[in-house]
């Protein structure tokens, strides 16, 4: 056993291979040895394994690599080599070495003048080599990449020989990426290996031959004599179709449908679908790709087994084929974990953000573009004034877009004033959308509401991009995972469309309307055009697309506020105005010594800003 000191405390970890300290080693107050509370393998062949911890400051990674040469570990802007903060490092010849680097734009590899990243120990066997190492969350380092509460692309590679004198060979096939949370508190997988659990799973259904299919089936909930807890649910990714599913939301359905709607699955949203999916409304549980499993904290689960919880669920399976495969037969599902312990409070979902339509438009040609989601004070007031006047308490959020999103967030106001946002993701990635487990909880009260804003980039789009259901259309929506369940599925708005078309110069639409997209009657230009033709039409472009963007922002919206099944609110369809905002909580702003000064690598943050949470107690030098 080695013997350690953190933070005071005397520890020890076995020492199952030749060690070695580096510096100060054992008396650091960033000591690796410690144990680690995330990990995970990077590589699909279980050879390259990344475990790390955090605090307010700093963060400490231990990579296990199947090799006897030098680790690569990046974190990446986009997933690729080019302006990445990079580290590489080794044993060589009994001796552990680690080099700060860094890629410029065009991919060459430069050693960073300021290295920040600090090597805590090192060792190798015959096989394998690992190494542990910090740095702190923010450095002021150009060449580092801040690691922020974001989506994190980290970028791996290694080579069977060490680095030289003329710098690390190139690894050639032995790389990779992956996106994934770094200062996520993570809901890891508390869950006895005798647990029972049921799945819900599809079973070679033919994926047809096109971008997109999103395929149903209706599935009977594991039947129980009481009332149980589901406390977790895993993804049952059928392998090597990783980048096929989509995502995977769970409905519940009428509990007195005919059990012989059980028998076959077919495509959602079709005109020949059974009539049985239309009573199928209420988001049970939602799955998004690049997500693992989710765990429900101790004192929340997911109620089966009363007269108001599921007997039957509709599970909607959405298929990304870009690349048009034939032939493809898929078996995915979900796995339910569930347990007759029962916890304090019964979980619900709500959907809020920007209903689905082809109203939610965003015009080419863009860098930057962004819409907004109202789950409004007039739906919230309703809903949990009579359900819940103590409020509800949000313990996570899911945020969904498609391709062209890059950021999202769920900001909270009360009254006019706002609140810390809900989640945020300032590097929102496609393929990596999972429910974010808040570090605190948060109360929702009657009268508050909630704004997803999404940020979209078209820069390399020809024409609109419309609110739909392909990866090519656009969605801006937030799941949140909340308790005690109330009555209450989706919080959604959509912008007034007669204000977008009077945009682009429409004038009158013809009435009455009798098909979809409605057809336009004048001016001349766009007559006999659908508006969808229309906007296309229309010679867009930066100006006039950021013009129309704060147009829409301003505009009346229809709220949507919608109890389970098929059932809604009053105030469901009513026009309001978007909320006056009397201020914005603005990302953190760091002050970092001059390029003249020594350099420390830690931040100095202003108390003043109370941002995100991961800097809400400021730092000292």
């Amino acid at each position: 056993m080695l013997n350690c000191i953190f933070e005071n405390e005397h520890i020890q970890i076995p020492r199952h291979l030749p060690f070695y300290a580096v510096g100060d080693f054992i008396s650091s107050p960033h000591l690796a040895c410690i144990g680690f509370s995330h990990s995970t393998i990077l590589d699909p062949h279980g050879k390259y394994n990344l475990k790390w911890r955090f605090d307010r400051r700093t963060i400490t990674f231990e990579i296990e690599v199947e090799t006897r040469g030098y680790i690569g570990f990046g974190l990446s802007p986009n997933g690729a080599m080019a302006s990445s903060d990079i580290v590489i490092g080794g044993v060589a010849d009994g001796t552990p070495y680690l080099q700060d680097y860094f890629a410029d734009a065009n991919r060459k590899v430069h050693r960073d003048v300021q290295q920040n990243y600090r090597l805590q120990y090192g060792r190798e066997n015959s096989t394998h080599t690992v190494l542990a190492f910090s740095r702190h969350l923010l450095t002021c380092d150009t060449s580092d990449k801040d690691i922020t509460e974001s989506t994190v692309r980290v970028i791996w590679a290694y080579h069977s020989e060490d680095v030289g004198p003329s710098g690390p060979m190139y690894h050639g096939v032995n790389r990779g990426r992956k996106s994934m949370r770094l200062l996520d508190p993570g809901s890891k997988a508390n869950v006895s290996s005798e647990m029972d659990f049921f799945n819900l799973q599809n079973i070679n259904v033919p994926v047809p031959f096109k971008d997109t299919t999103y395929w149903c089936q209706i599935f009977k909930i594991q039947e129980v004599q009481k009332k149980h807890h589901i406390i977790r649910i895993e993804p049952l990714i059928q392998r090597g179709h990783e980048n096929l599913v989509h995502h995977i939301l769970l409905y519940q359905c009428d509990s007195t449908l005919n059990e012989s709607e059980l028998k076959a699955g077919h495509e959602c949203y079709h005109p020949n679908m059974p009539d049985s999916f239309l009573t199928c409304e209420t988001i049970v549980f939602a799955w998004a790709i690049g997500g693992e499993g989710f765990t429900y904290p101790p004192h929340v689960g997911l109620s089966i087994g009363t007269s108001i919880d599921p007997v039957y669920v509709l599970m909607e399976v959405h298929y990304d084929n870009p690349a048009f495969q034939q032939g493809v037969v898929d078996s995915s599902g979900l796995r339910l974990f569930y347990t007759p312990e029962l916890r304090q409070y019964d979980a619900g979902v709500i959907e809020t953000g920007v209903w689905v339509s082809l109203y939610h438009m965003l015009p080419p040609g863009m860098q930057e573009y962004i819409s907004e989601g109202h789950c409004t004070r007039e739906c919230l007031q309703e809903s949990l004034g009579q359900e819940m006047p103590s409020g509800v308490r949000v313990f996570a959020v899911l945020m969904h877009a498609h391709l062209a999103g890059r950021a999202i967030r769920t900001r909270h106001f009360r009254g006019q004033e706002e609140l810390q946002p809900l989640s945020h993701d300032e590097e929102f990635d496609f393929n990596f959308q999972e429910f974010q487990l808040l570090k605190d909880e948060r109360l929702l009260l009657p009268g508050d509401n909630l704004i997803t804003e999404c940020k979209y980039t078209t820069k390399d789009r020809q024409n609109m991009t419309w609110g739909g259901l392909t990866t090519r259309d656009e969605m801006c929506l937030s799941y949140l995972l909340y308790y005690p369940r109330v009555n209450l599925a989706r919080c959604e708005s959509l912008p007034e469309i007669i204000g977008q078309l009077k945009f682009i110069g429409v004038k009158e639409i013809q009435v009455p309307v009798t098909t979809w997209p409605f057809m336009i009657k004048s001016p001349k230009k766009y007559s006999s055009l659908s508006f969808t033709e229309a906007m296309d039409k229309y010679r867009w472009s930066k100006n006039r697309g950021k013009s129309f963007n704060e147009m829409v922002l301003q505009l009346p919206m229809n709220v949507r506020c919608s109890k389970w099944g098929q059932d809604e609110w009053s105030i469901q369809g009513t026009i309001v105005s978007p909320p006056e905002v009397k201020s914005e909580v603005k990302p953190p702003s760091t002050m970092c010594r001059s390029a003249s000064e020594p350099h420390s690598g830690v931040v100095l943050l202003f108390t003043m800003c109370l941002t995100y949470s991961i800097v809400q107690t400021c730092l000292s030098l």
